[in-house]
Formats: structure tokens, sequence, C-alpha cells
């Protein structure tokens, strides 16, 4: 019993993530292979768009992978393709935008979020300390020094 279960954790842990990637789409060069694999990993799937072309199974991820294949077999660099890619379908194809005046927002957006809900949490926390603290020598007014005075038996 002990030992089907290790061998069976084994098997889970050195299955990993199985790849989308065909068998047919495969190239016969290693090296181009080895590009088109890399190229895949950093392009988005826009079916799925959390997922890269490398990993997902849908038919535009599997036509993106032919097409990335194909210009590498026709000599297009892996600027080239990632250029022809955003042209055509916008930087949202790419899994890690380039950092410029178009994405600062994408890339600077949640820090600002984060400092901004800090910067608020701390006014809140000095506004409530602030209101909860007494004053050391409260003033009364004549209203109310009156009424302590009726309230403890004193004459004017």
């Amino acid at each position: 019993m002990k030992l089907t279960a290790i061998v069976g954790l084994l098997l889970t842990l050195l299955a990993g993530p199985a790849a989308a990637v065909n068998p047919d789409e495969v190239l016969a060069d290693p090296a181009l292979e080895g590009r088109a694999r890399a190229l895949s990993v950093e392009i988005r799937c826009l079916v799925c768009q959390n997922q890269s072309i490398d990993d997902s199974d849908a038919d535009l991820a599997k036509d993106l992978r032919k097409l990335v294949r194909e210009k590498l077999k026709a000599g297009a660099s892996d600027k080239d393709i990632k250029d022809y890619l955003v042209a055509r379908y916008g930087e949202f194809i790419l899994l890690r935008p380039p950092v410029k005046s178009d994405t600062y927002l994408l890339w600077f957006g949640p820090i600002i979020i984060l400092l901004a809900g800090i910067v608020c949490i701390f006014v809140f926390l000095r506004r409530q300390s602030a209101s909860n603290t007494p004053s050391k020598n409260p003033e009364l007014s004549k209203d109310e020094e009156k009424r302590i005075a009726s309230l403890i038996g004193e004459k004017d």
C-alpha cells in the first residue's frame, strides 16, 4: 500500500504540466523548436487570456503556434514575430508587455493603489486616535458649570 502511494506521488510530481503543443506542430530543427517554445510561452492566448499559447488547447492558440513556427522557418527573428503579432492583435497579446508610457498604468497602477491604501489607513488611524484622546483641560461652558453646580448642590 505504501509503495503504491509513493510511486503514485512520484509519478504525479514528475509528470509536470502537460504542454498543449501537438506532436505534428513540433519542428524538426531543435534550435528552431526551442525558439518557438520560448516565443510561445511569451504570447497570450486570446481565448484563455491567462494562459500562453504554449499551454492552451484553444484553436486560436494552435493557429498562433503554427504561425510562429512558419515565420521561424521563413527566417524571421523573434522580435519580428512579436512585432507582427503586436501589430495584428495589440500589446495585449504579450504576457509581459514592455514598460513604456502606454503601459505605465498597467505596471505601476497596483503599486500606486497599494500606497494610496496605506496612506488612507494611516490617516484614518491618526484621526481615530486624535478623536479618542480626551483633552487635558476641558473647557466647560457657563451652562455646563451651572448644571454641575446644581447637581452637586452648590449655589452661585
